[in-house]
């Protein structure tokens, strides 16, 4: 394919997405931007709403590989980052890649896998690489994990750990669709029309050439400052343990970069920042006991948060 801007990129992608998933558009959105961010995409919600569809049709349009990786109980890491196996005619160990050696990797219903083979994807989503036997093996790039899980209420569920939540870029909750879009998921269904019937309609190089758009894009100081003091007023709230560490302003940045992308833009403004400070910043923050027994949200927490800090003004941001 000849090389289109990020804005292209984003269109296309979303037009194929759309044609499967209903009345979603600004979940497709994020999850889009979190692809042209490279940043790995947690989608949380109850069975049902179409949460691996989204994360299949993604892939889909992708003309690149990737991987399901189904978590259950009984998967070990050696299914997910690939083990060393003995050839005895060759008289020598061959590494035999697992699941992660992909473009766009799906991790589906990943709280229903062990914390042990949880923990194998820290290494591959932080660094790009993956360690077996002291032997470092790089996957492919672009390289992106989109993974889905259940709310931990639900039977049979591993809470996943703090480490392995920031590395996500973004948490989107898919929520229940209106009336309208339900029909027509049902209209879709009775037609036959699922995500094995998507097309690509990106390639690797193009999408690369997007990514590389967006890192490109322009953000004034000020910006940058907004994104800083926005994770630094977490840390100081009374109602949370925890707040967002760097690596969460970094991800307020990258994944704003993104999303002046999609519309079509080479600059941040301080809308987009505010627009993906809830799917960057909720699952990055730790309620203290007593917020938690007062039934307060890291979504509270966030709206707090954006209406303490001063925006930037047009002028200041250099926009």
């Amino acid at each position: 394919m000849n090389q289109i801007s990020a804005g292209e990129v984003y269109e296309r992608i979303a037009a194929n997405v759309q044609t499967v998933v209903r009345g979603k558009s600004q979940v497709v959105r994020l999850a889009i931007a979190a692809l042209l961010a490279e940043g790995h995409l947690l989608v949380e919600d109850v069975p049902g709403l179409g949460k691996t569809t989204l994360a299949r049709c993604l892939a889909r349009s992708i003309d690149g590989s990737w991987h399901r990786i189904q978590f259950t109980p009984d998967l070990l890491p050696g299914d997910v980052t690939g083990v060393q196996v003995y050839h005895q005619r060759d008289e020598k160990f061959a590494f035999h890649p697992g699941g992660v050696f992909a473009n766009i990797v799906l991790a589906d219903e990943i709280n229903r896998g062990t914390p042990k083979t949880q923990s194998a994807l820290l290494e591959v989503m932080a660094e790009r690489t993956v360690t077996v036997d002291s032997v470092r093996h790089e996957v492919p790039r672009p390289f992106l994990v989109i993974a889905t899980q259940n709310p931990i209420e639900m039977e049979g569920t591993y809470r996943l750990p703090e480490a392995q939540l920031d590395r996500f870029l973004m948490r989107l909750r898919f929520g229940y669709p209106d009336l309208a879009s339900e029909v027509m998921v049902i209209m879709s269904d009775c037609a036959g029309i699922n995500p094995d019937e998507l097309s690509p309609v990106v390639d690797i190089p193009t999408l690369q050439a997007a990514v590389a758009q967006v890192r490109a894009a322009h953000i004034d100081r000020a910006i940058c400052e907004y994104a800083a003091n926005l994770a630094a007023a977490t840390r100081k709230h009374a109602a949370l343990r925890y707040g967002a560490s760097p690596r969460g302003s970094i991800a307020l940045v990258r994944a704003a970069q993104a999303v002046a992308a999609t519309y079509g833009r080479g600059f941040v403004t301080p809308d987009d920042i505010k627009e993906v400070a809830h799917p960057v910043l909720e699952h990055r923050l730790i309620l203290t006991s007593d917020a938690e027994l007062n039934q307060r949200r890291p979504a509270d927490i966030v709206d707090e948060v954006l209406a303490a800090i001063p925006v930037p003004s047009t002028n200041s941001a250099g926009v």
